[in-house]
């Protein structure tokens, strides 16, 4: 009888990734974040880490130092409806954007006085056609300019919220910020299928007929027509067809300008999403 045990049929373990990165940090410990950097850099270059990771923990270290106004979507982008607005009338637009909130407004952007759920207007839509957004909005959660981004992602997750509206510091709504937003300066880039789609300002559908979004830039617009549209005013399309017209169109109101026939394809009446374009004096 022997006192040699029997060798082992499993392999050594791997050391984990912690383990790996700690080895290797023992030969010198960082003095500042700039040193942790380059430290977690030679890492990468020496396989301990991958590009993805290295990324992501780069994003961490800035995310403390980083404030709600610089991730925020401005006012002037918000997608909004009005608490007057009756179901039916808004079930176009909700499905055209494919938003799952959408903040709730009484006279302009700047005074946000609760947030819609997706969910709960298709939910009440079928019952009551004619129910205003107002007796089915949920409150709103409202966070200063000035809210660090680390403090923020801990309230989205201890209060359950996906969505907060950013005031100045008169408590006017200066934009909003979601928790996807906030998540993107971790992880990078979250696409999805609404994001394909909105890149797509211009759908040619011939020779001379185009489908835009009314939130086509007007330099965008520019570029691909060869054009000269001029507007000191406004920075979308859909924003100069409103200032030639004069007033908020309504669905059918055509505007020729130049060489080009606008027609409003979709519009409430606070904006315009959908227009129709027509190249005059172009061969089909």
């Amino acid at each position: 009888m022997t006192d040699d045990k029997p060798p082992s049929s499993k392999r050594p373990q791997q050391k984990s990734l912690i383990d790996r990165i700690g080895q290797f940090l023992s030969g010198g410990e960082p003095q500042d974040q700039d040193d942790l950097l380059e430290i977690l850099k030679e890492a990468q270059e020496k396989r301990l880490l991958d590009a993805e990771a290295l990324t992501m923990i780069e994003g961490i270290l800035q995310f403390s130092k980083m404030r709600v106004r610089d991730i925020m979507i401005p006012r002037v982008q918000m997608n909004t409806v009005s608490k007057d607005a009756e179901l039916e009338s808004i079930v176009p637009a909700v499905v055209e954007l494919g938003h799952s909130r959408f903040p709730v407004i009484e006279d302009d952007r700047s005074k946000v006085v609760g947030v819609l759920l997706a969910k709960d207007l298709l939910g009440h839509v079928l019952e009551n056609k004619k129910q205003t957004v107002e007796q089915i909005m949920r409150p709103v959660s409202v966070v200063p300019e000035s809210k660090r981004l680390n403090v923020l992602l801990k309230e989205f997750r201890t209060e359950r919220n996906h969505l907060a509206i950013v005031v100045d510091e008169y408590g006017m709504a200066a934009g909003l910020v979601t928790i996807e937003d906030v998540l993107e300066e971790i992880v990078g880039e979250i696409e999805d299928e609404h994001d394909a789609e909105e890149e797509q300002y211009i759908q040619k559908c011939s020779n001379i007929k185009y489908t835009l979004k009314a939130l086509t830039p007007i330099d965008e617009f520019n570029e691909y027509f060869s054009a000269e549209l001029k507007d000191d005013e406004h920075d979308t399309v859909g924003g100069f067809v409103i200032h030639q017209i004069g007033h908020m169109p309504k669905k059918g109101e055509k505007l020729e300008h130049e060489q080009f026939r606008f027609e409003v394809l979709h519009a409430d009446d606070r904006r315009i999403y959908l227009l129709k374009l027509i190249l005059l004096n172009a061969e089909e």
